[in-house]
């Protein structure tokens, strides 16, 4: 028998068709943008299945907010290290 329900990976291929036409609204540089989300969200597939509780748009907007900050806090690190040599 086949499955029933799409796989994450089906389903966030489904959702970036669904927004082509707000992707192709968007001024190119947030186009980019767009699809580095949908990247983001992709990158985390796996542990999609452990959220089966979640709707999977909900799970697709947490991995992209988790890429996110990781880069929020990766940057916030090197902050840290530059105002400690400058003032060092």
């Amino acid at each position: 028998m086949g499955r029933t329900n799409p796989t994450i990976n089906q389903y966030l291929i489904q959702e970036e068709r669904a927004f082509s036409q707000y992707r192709r609204a968007l001024r190119r540089s947030d186009q980019l943008i767009l699809d580095d989300l949908f990247a983001a969200a992709r990158q985390h597939s796996a542990e999609a299945a452990f959220a089966a509780h979640a709707l999977p748009f909900e799970v697709a907007l947490l991995s992209m907010l988790l890429e996110e900050h990781k880069i929020v806090m990766r940057l916030e690190q090197e902050i840290k290290q530059i105002k400690r040599k400058l003032d060092g």
